[in-house]
């Protein structure tokens, strides 16, 4: 499984991400768009050495998708609200799940690059800090994946 950061604000948030990454074993992360990258004090300081277990590098949010996709893998954004079905009900092993941006979520021009969105059922609240989903998700499909 990959993930793809795309506009991650948050250097703190990027840091949950790759330690989330790290303890789920995801394959590859991608950062994209404005999302910054190690070595930087904040992300190390959540990441608590994550950055140098987990495999990732930045790209072109396009680009990247095209190669991931060419190479047999579906891509999925995580998101809630609207054209959406639960991220419990994927299958399959060739998945990419792509995080958006901590306010505005994934931008229409990336949406339209997708394949589907995702997303995690709540009760009460309606959205996840975006560090905090990323663990449920990636927890929910590595978990898919491997049973």
């Amino acid at each position: 499984m990959f993930v793809i950061a795309h506009n991650i604000r948050s250097l703190y948030n990027v840091g949950s991400i790759l330690r989330n990454a790290a303890a789920f074993g995801i394959e590859k992360l991608y950062f994209t768009g404005y999302t910054a990258v190690p070595p930087r004090k904040e992300i190390a300081k959540v990441a608590l050495g994550a950055e140098e277990l987990v495999a990732w590098e930045y790209g072109d949010i396009v680009d990247v998708i095209a190669a991931l996709r060419g190479n047999g893998f579906r891509v999925f954004g995580l998101e809630t609200g609207g054209d959406t079905v639960p991220i419990d009900t994927l299958r399959g092993e060739n998945i990419v799940l792509v995080l958006g941006n901590e306010v505005d979520g994934i931008d229409s021009e990336t949406r339209a690059l997708l394949d589907g969105i995702v997303e995690i059922p709540m009760s009460k609240k309606r959205s996840l800090n975006v560090a905090v989903a990323s663990g449920v998700a990636m927890y929910i499909c590595t978990r898919s994946l491997a049973g």
